[in-house]
């Protein structure tokens, strides 16, 4: 038994490393990176390419566990309730409609579809009851990691943004709880238990305990992050530990079956969800939980979908491709008419209840996980049962994504290209003064992707390595409109004293220029810069300065001055009114970037994670340019 399943344990991760590389191929051509995952699994099991046998992945069954208790921990740590603050009325109100009119509406048209779903038909009406609430409760089931992976690539940020992935989130989180009472209510109806009130009693317990459970293994969960093991051994024992919650679940069914007469569930996924939910909001590891998931996440996903498609019987679902349609039409109509109850309770705008059915669509982990475990439970018909569900989800997977991108764009909250040519941006520079030290400046800048040109008073107007030379015939302000320096946000000059002064001057008194960098020839006009604001480099105390900090902190140093590969440092305005008076320490930020100062009115603090921020503050972080980018969405708005 131990060697057959280090056999399929072998086989299965050749597959999964073959599914992650083609299932990228999809990506490229526009379909989800699930469904390409999925595609290689079904492609290679017991019914296409036989690389894998018909019940090998019984034996593997720790694996899908694993990962739908890391799926419960992601899914969990997504609700974060100071993010959603500002709109937390709407999403509430939002997220009823949308779970009560998909749940009842879903489930009812399955029920009266019985006859003609093919598995359906010769089951009793307990059974089809049971089938209806249980497809009914997943087909409420969301995506939030396909929703954030929108999101991350629009550089989405907005109300209407903001309301989908809350809704999206909470939905997630609720469906586990009625999915815990569905489950239960199915097994009842199809053993032809009594349902009265000492059922109702029971069931409620159940649920206590996994809040219980939950909320234990939070603190629990919160002291292993407080400890100093690496990264990677918190990884392994996450996932040790969601595993044994399963095992945990099974041990308690067999006790009290035997020893009460009667199985007492408790909700693996609820128990996981409620614990990641706890860390998130009630701990200060937030930021090191949030960042083991996203490290380990691909991984999971990638060995969970293509498990889930060696399981499936392709031919069984190629023979209900056409139920599998009329079902995702049922959804849909469900989603739509919950989303416009919803934003009319919520009291949004029309434009946004219209489209407020597109971001809902998509489907993944969690209902696929919900189908699994029905498929585990209901032997009789519970491999029809996922079948059906997953070619539901197939074709959410690939029309969801799509629908709430181009909602996005419909109501302009995505933010694909800076918009420098309004001079309200931080990407905008002029350099004053052509030559070897302005060309090396502009380059640089032109590389990290500032909109910069150089303006002499020399040489003729040129372009080099597609930086543009202006040519200016005095340093008067009507030249400088001419060549749009008021746009700007930052200038440097490396101009004789005496022109750098004039140019000063004219930008303090006309133009506003946020940032004014000056390279100083004499030391005696340091006061004069300096009493209009300029930032003033002198060359040779800044070289000494420079020497001293690379002797006393090399690697800061490096990274202060962006040569550290794929690093950088950024000011970034706080103009965003969702971030005001938030704390340091409630904003996630990714987990590779470090806060250096904040400044406000002119003064920097002295911050820590207490530090509330304003509309206004300068804050000075540093960290990869991605998750750069990523900060700069959050605070900018």
């Amino acid at each position: 038994m131990i060697k057959e399943t280090i056999i399929f344990l072998a086989a299965f991760l050749l597959i999964s490393i073959s599914a992650n590389r083609i299932a990228k191929l999809f990506q490229k051509i526009g379909l989800p990176f699930i469904t390409g995952v999925l595609f290689v699994g079904i492609l290679s099991g017991p019914f296409v390419l036989k690389m894998f046998p018909k019940d090998g992945h019984l034996s593997l069954s720790f694996i899908n566990e694993m990962a739908l208790a890391f799926i419960a921990f992601a899914a969990g740590s997504e609700l974060y309730l100071k993010e959603l603050r500002t709109r937390l009325g709407q999403i509430s109100l939002i997220t009823v409609g949308q779970l009560l009119v998909t749940f009842l509406l879903s489930a009812s048209v399955v029920y009266f579809l019985a006859e003609r779903i093919p598995f359906m038909g010769t089951l009793s009406n307990g059974q089809r009851m049971a089938i209806a609430i249980l497809m009914g409760t997943i087909f409420v089931a969301r995506s939030p990691s396909s929703a954030i992976a929108v999101i991350n690539e629009l550089r989405a940020k907005g109300p209407f943004t903001q309301t989908a992935l809350g809704v999206t989130v909470i939905i997630d989180v609720l469906v586990v709880i009625l999915f815990a009472i569905a489950f239960a209510l199915s097994k009842s109806l199809v053993n032809n238990d009594e349902m009265g009130i000492g059922f109702a009693v029971r069931l409620a317990m159940e649920q206590l305990i996994s809040f219980g459970i939950g909320y234990a293994l939070g603190k629990l969960l919160a002291l292993l992050f407080s400890t100093r093991l690496n990264r990677r051994l918190k990884s392994v024992l996450l996932l040790g530990i969601g595993y044994s919650v399963y095992v945990f679940s099974h041990i308690i069914r067999k006790y009290s079956l035997s020893h009460l007469g009667h199985e007492v569930f408790i909700e693996p996924l609820l128990i996981c969800i409620i614990a990641s939910f706890v860390v998130a909001n009630f701990s200060k590891y937030r930021l090191d939980f949030h960042a083991v998931i996203e490290e380990v996440g691909p991984y999971v996903y990638v060995g969970f979908f293509t498990l889930t498609g060696l399981s499936l019987s392709f031919d069984r679902l190629i023979s209900v491709w056409e139920i599998a349609v009329v079902l995702f039409a049922v959804r849909l109509g469900s989603i739509i008419i919950g989303s416009l109850v919803g934003g009319a309770l919520a009291r949004d705008s029309w434009k946004f209840n219209l489209l407020g059915w597109m971001p809902y669509v998509t489907q993944a982990g969690v209902g696929i996980g919900l189908a699994t475990i029905v498929a585990v439970e209901f032997t009789q018909w519970g491999e029809e049962f996922l079948t059906l569900v997953i070619g539901v989800i197939v074709i959410n997977q690939v029309i969801g994504p799509p629908l709430f991108k181009w909602a996005i764009k419909y109501v302009k909250e995505d933010h694909l290209k800076a918009q420098d040519s309004d001079g309200n941006e931080v990407r905008d520079a002029i350099i004053f003064g052509y030559e070897t030290q302005a060309v090396s400046l502009a380059k640089q800048l032109k590389n990290s992707g500032w909109d910069v040109k150089i303006a002499t008073l020399t040489a003729e107007e040129t372009e080099i390595s597609g930086i543009p030379v202006v040519k200016i015939n005095a340093i008067e302000k009507e030249e400088l409109n001419r060549i749009e320096c008021e746009k700007a946000n930052t200038v440097v000059t490396l101009l004789s004293d005496e022109q750098s002064l004039a140019l000063c001057e004219i930008a303090y008194e006309n133009m506003g220029t946020r940032n004014f960098i000056v390279r100083l020839n004499e030391r005696e006009n340091f006061e004069k810069f300096h009493e209009l604001g300029a930032r003033i480099v002198e060359p040779n105390t800044a070289m000494v300065g420079l020497l001293d900090h690379f002797v006393r902190s090399p690697k800061a140093t490096s990274l202060l001055l962006g040569m550290e590969p794929d690093q950088d440092s950024l000011d970034i305005e706080v103009t965003s009114p969702e971030i005001h008076g938030m704390a340091l320490r409630d904003l996630r930020f990714p987990s590779d970037v470090l806060i250096l100062s904040v400044n406000r009115n002119g003064s920097a603090l002295v911050s820590h994670g207490f530090t509330r921020l304003r509309i206004g503050d300068i804050v000075t972080v540093v960290g990869s340019i991605n998750s750069l980018d990523k900060v700069r969405l959050k605070l900018d708005s």
